[in-house]
């Protein structure tokens, strides 16, 4: 046999196919698609854990901070003082005068019974700083400062800022003393009711107002509608009623010490060193020195009454709520 031919039956030997080999895939080892994915996910979730942990704890912490604002807030105050101990008790009158403000019969009245009731003030001192106001807010306060005074048997004085105007003064009236600086403005005995009329711009713009009322004087004031005779007058008697009520105020508070001229109950306003020379005033100072030189109690006690930020938050949504309800009387009488 030709030992170059093939063995067997003559054909080429065909050789035995390679062991299969399966094929790897560029990225890695077999499942590495789903290895990576599960890796991305757990991250992803890690991810989310960590933010939300985070947020958590920034939540937590502006809570902290509110928290000890809240209460910083809520319990500021004068501090703690021995008021058994001879003092000149101070009322701070700021700013309008108004059943919804700082400067409210309410808050001021609560603020003077206080002061009048502790056995150490030797005096109580309103300090004013004030353009007006409700002149019913004034009346009260006027009435109080008489009663608790006839009552408690100490005196009462007012010390001015700035400004002691209109309602302001009202109150004033009814103190032993007025004191004020030499720049202060005083005065303005007087009452306005304002509002505007807008008939004539409805005509040119071509709208046309639709008022129903049930009685014929409902629709007094409204700026919509022209402004008849009969209601003008009717409005000026109640101006002129409130005026006179306000001039037998400061004539009761002041007694002698009036210099009535013309110009004194006309709504002007003056200095205070032209007050003092009217009599609406009595003479300069201010707190400090009415303590020392007056009261002869040179420690100053604040007993106004201030509202905690509850109260303020409450008062703002009540204000909120009521807002259009005000808004719907035009014209009230003011004292500015």
């Amino acid at each position: 046999m030709n030992e170059s031919q093939p063995p067997g039956n003559g054909l080429p030997e065909t050789p035995a196919p390679a062991p299969a080999v399966r094929a790897e895939a560029p990225g890695g080892p077999p499942g590495w698609e789903r290895a990576s994915f599960e890796k991305l996910m757990f991250a992803t979730l890690e991810e989310q854990r960590r933010a939300r942990r985070w947020r958590t704890i920034r939540s937590f912490a502006w809570l902290l901070f509110f928290a000890f604002l809240f209460w910083g807030l809520m319990g500021r105050g004068s501090p703690a003082t021995d008021k058994t101990a001879p003092h000149t008790a101070v009322i701070e009158i700021k700013g309008e005068i108004a059943s919804d403000s700082d400067a409210s019969a309410e808050s001021v009245v609560a603020s003077m019974r206080s002061a009048f009731e502790d056995s150490g003030s030797q005096a109580v001192v309103l300090l004013i700083n004030s353009p007006g106001g409700s002149p019913v807010q004034a009346g009260i306060i006027n009435d109080e400062i008489r009663r608790l005074r006839a009552k408690y048997k100490k005196p009462i004085y007012a010390v001015v800022e700035e400004s002691c105007a209109s309602a302001a003064y009202y109150i004033a009236a009814a103190t032993d003393r007025i004191f004020v600086d030499k720049a202060s403005i005083v005065g303005s005995i007087g009452v306005l009711m304002d509002g505007f009329g807008f008939t004539g711009l409805m005509e040119k713009v071509g709208v046309e107002r639709r008022l129903m009322t049930a009685g014929e004087n409902k629709g007094f004031l409204d700026p919509f509608s022209p402004q008849t005779e009969k209601h003008r007058v009717f409005a000026q008697s109640m101006l002129d009623q409130v005026h006179r009520q306000f001039i037998d105020v400061v004539k009761a508070g002041r007694g002698k010490r009036l210099k009535e001229t013309p110009e004194l109950f006309s709504g002007l306003f003056w200095t205070g060193q032209q007050a003092v020379e009217m009599g609406l005033a009595d003479q300069l100072g201010n707190v400090d020195f009415v303590a020392r030189e007056v009261v002869k109690a040179e420690d100053l006690v604040d007993y106004t009454r201030r509202d905690n930020v509850a109260e303020r938050l409450a008062k703002k949504f009540g204000a909120a709520i009521g807002e259009g309800a005000i808004r719907a009387v035009k014209a009230v009488p003011v004292l500015r």
